[in-house]
C-alpha cells in the first residue's frame, strides 16, 4: 500500500501573548519587551511527531484534551502548517473537523450546501443535481431554508455529514461530529463510514469514544504530552490508553 500521509518529526507551536498591564503609559514604554515576550513565550502542541498512514487505513488519533489531536488534523488538511518538521499529504482531503466549518452562518443550510460542496470538490451543477438527496440525509426539515446561525450543535453535524454522502472521497479527516446527534443519525453516519471504508477510503478519526474507535478504525495512534507514545491496533491501543487513565 503507498503511502498517504507522512510526518517526518513534526513540530507545531503557537505563540502566547499576555495581555498589557499597567496602563497605556506603562504598555508604550514597554513596547519591546512585549515584542521580544512575543516572539519567545510560545505553546508546543506537538513535539518531534513522527508516523505514517497508508491508502485505505482507518486510523484514529486518541488521546487527552490538549494532547494535540486536533492540530495533527489541521496540519493534515493544511490549515495549519507544521513549525519544524515536515507533512506530506498525496491524496485530496475532505474534511469534518469543527461544526459548522466551512458553513457561513448568514446563509441558509440548502446555500451552504451549495457551498460546502463546491469547496469540497464538486461543481455547482453537481450540488444541484444531488441536492435534494443531500437534504433528505440531512433530515432538517423546515429548517433547512433558515440562517444556520439559528442551528443547533446537531443540526449543524448534519448538515456537514450530507454533504459528504454524495461526494467520492480520497482521504476523509472526523473530529469529534458523531459525539451530536440522535442515535438514529449516529447510525446513518457509522454506516456511510463503514461503506467509505469497504471502497477504500483513507480515514483519520478523532473522538473520545473508545466504542466509536473500536467499531471504525483498524488502528490507533496515542498522543501523549504532544508526542507519539503508541501505535498499533485500535483495541491494543484502546486497552493501554485506558490503563493509563
Amino acid at each position: 500500500m503507498s503511502v498517504v500521509i507522512e510526518f517526518d518529526s513534526v513540530t507545531k507551536h503557537y505563540p502566547l501573548y499576555n495581555p498589557f498591564s499597567g496602563g497605556l503609559k506603562s504598555s508604550l514604554t514597554n513596547l519591546l519587551v512585549y515584542r521580544r515576550q512575543a516572539r519567545s513565550e510560545r505553546f508546543t502542541a506537538l513535539e518531534a511527531l513522527s508516523f505514517s498512514i497508508h491508502r485505505g487505513e482507518s486510523v484514529a488519533i486518541v488521546g487527552r484534551n490538549g494532547a494535540g489531536k486536533s492540530t495533527i488534523l489541521g496540519l493534515i488538511a493544511g490549515v495549519i502548517q507544521p513549525s519544524e518538521g515536515t507533512v506530506r499529504v498525496n491524496e485530496r482531503v475532505s474534511p469534518l473537523l469543527e461544526l459548522g466549518g466551512g458553513f457561513h452562518p448568514e446563509l441558509s443550510g440548502r446555500e451552504n450546501v451549495m457551498l460546502n460542496g463546491v469547496l469540497m470538490g464538486l461543481s455547482r451543477y453537481q450540488v444541484q443535481s444531488r441536492i435534494d438527496a443531500i437534504l433528505e440525509f440531512a433530515e432538517l426539515g423546515d429548517f433547512v431554508d433558515q440562517p444556520i446561525r439559528t442551528y443547533s450543535k446537531g443540526m449543524l453535524a448534519r448538515l456537514g455529514f450530507s454533504v459528504i454522502t454524495q461526494i467520492q472521497p480520497q482521504l476523509l479527516l472526523i473530529d469529534e461530529v458523531l459525539a451530536v446527534g440522535d442515535d438514529a443519525f449516529r447510525r446513518k453516519c457509522y454506516n456511510l463510514i463503514e461503506n467509505f471504508r469497504r471502497q477504500g477510503v483513507t480515514i483519520v478519526f478523532v473522538s473520545h469514544s473508545a466504542s466509536e474507535v473500536q467499531h471504525l478504525c483498524d488502528r490507533a495512534i496515542w498522543i501523549d504530552n504532544h508526542r507519539a507514545r503508541a501505535d498499533g491496533t485500535a483495541s491494543d491501543i484502546l486497552a493501554k490508553y485506558h490503563k493509563s487513565r
